[in-house]
């Protein structure tokens, strides 16, 4: 009897010495995923999961990243979102230095793509990191430099803690979101979400080649079209803007918190916070909000829009409807214009205060100068239209000013907003 159990317990332990080595969050240039073997990638701390999905009407099958712990199946990330497996057959592997998803007859239908670069002594690993990358790399170098692909650098509809959003300026990779088609069906939807770098930087949401929203740029806090991206204890934000690149990223300072921004089918940007007592996804703010005021352009130029005011649309001080007919109507688009034209040498400044300040296409940033002397530099320029500052920390610093017209403004509630000056006639001073 002891002898079978030696036995038992001997060949138990042959088998775990001798067990295919297969790692929980890599994949080797010799292992490969197939739907078939339902064998996932767990990355490190056990957040996230990458495997074979399908949703729930579909036969499709596609490559993805799922919260491994979240009960709410919820997708961070799709692979071959506009292209899936038509039946169960599916293998993902690496082959000639890059990652492939073959499906029916070995047929390639999504890889990264690389074109070969120099020859390497080391083999190719495939990985998903703890904050949800899905990278290819030396496997001799697990840092960054050693990455050859990163699922970061494509994202599908959803930004994660440590992804960037906007431009890298030395690959000339653009990085923005797009929504799914629909809950069900993660294939491209209508809604884009991404920068646009033209003078000050700032984000717009688009629905095909209509525009929805515009984020308003960066104040150092927030982008001034998204009060209700509050700062919090846990979470830390940060735009970069060099010659390396323009791009938003987020990080969390409590790792147990799963928070995500998010393009939704409907057409929103929103922020989601995991609610792990109530096992649903808390939504902190949605952007555009539900009102006529965050839609774009909703009111004319050189005029503004508040909800507290009936009709919602206002002339900016010292100017009137360009049709006071139709502005009756509360047909807008045609906006207001001045009482008294400029006169270069007299004109003065009005203060409007709590402002999402106008679009940033005809503005120009200088850094280095603070209020006063952007309001000297705006007189200065008879063309100057306004000015405000580029960054609201500390009182305020920087300048931008505005040559041309003033669009797609609005003011908000007390705290939310900030200063602008619009350049006025002196008659219309007072």
């Amino acid at each position: 009897d002891n002898s079978y159990t030696f036995s038992f317990l001997f060949v138990f332990f042959v088998l775990i010495l001798f067990r295919p080595a297969f790692s929980i969050n890599t994949l080797s240039s010799t292992e490969s995923l197939t739907i078939s073997s339902n064998r996932t990638l767990v990355s490190r701390g056990n957040v996230f999961e990458l495997g074979f999905f399908r949703t729930n009407s579909s036969s499709r099958w596609y490559l993805g990243i799922w919260y491994k712990k979240v009960s709410d199946r919820t997708y961070v990330w799709v692979a071959n979102r506009d292209n899936p497996l038509s039946s169960s057959i599916g293998t993902l592997k690496i082959s000639n230095m890059n990652l492939v998803l073959l499906g029916h007859s070995n047929k390639s239908v999504w890889s990264t793509n690389r074109t070969r670069g120099k020859e390497r002594s080391s083999p190719v690993v495939a990985e998903l990191l703890a904050n949800g990358n899905f990278v290819m790399r030396d496997s001799n170098n697990n840092g960054a430099s050693g990455f050859l692909w990163q699922s970061f650098d494509y994202p599908t509809d959803t930004l994660l803690p440590e992804m960037k959003l906007g431009y890298d300026l030395k690959t000339g990779l653009h990085r923005f979101l797009t929504s799914w088609r629909s809950s069900d069906d993660p294939s491209s939807g209508d809604f884009l979400y991404k920068l646009q770098t033209r003078r000050l930087p700032e984000f717009y949401l688009w629905s095909g080649i209509f525009l929805l929203h515009r984020s308003g740029p960066w104040n150092g806090i927030r982008f001034s079209g998204i009060p209700e991206d509050e700062k919090l204890s846990y979470m830390v934000y940060n735009f970069t803007e060099n010659n390396e690149e323009v791009a938003y990223t987020f990080r969390m300072t409590n790792n147990s918190i799963y928070s995500r921004l998010t393009v939704s089918p409907e057409g929103y940007f929103q922020r989601l916070t995991w609610d792990p007592s109530l096992g649903i996804w808390n939504l902190f703010w949605s952007s555009p909000v539900d009102s006529q005021c965050d839609m774009y352009r909703m009111c004319g130029p050189y005029s503004y829009c508040d909800e507290k005011t009936s009709p919602v649309c206002n002339c900016i001080q010292g100017f009137n409807p360009s049709s006071v007919e139709q502005w009756d109507q509360r047909v807008w688009a045609g906006g207001c214009r001045r009482r008294t034209r400029l006169s270069c040498s007299g004109d003065g400044f009005t203060r409007m205060k709590n402002m999402k300040l106008p679009e940033t296409t005809m503005a120009t940033v200088d850094r280095s100068i603070g209020v006063k002397e952007c309001e000297k530099k705006c007189l200065s320029d008879c063309n100057c239209t306004a000015f405000a500052n580029a960054d609201i920390r500390n009182g305020g610093t920087g300048c931008v000013f505005w040559t041309g017209r003033l669009d797609d403004m609005r003011n908000y509630a007390a705290d939310h907003g900030q200063d602008l000056y619009v350049r006025l006639a002196a008659a219309n001073l007072v």
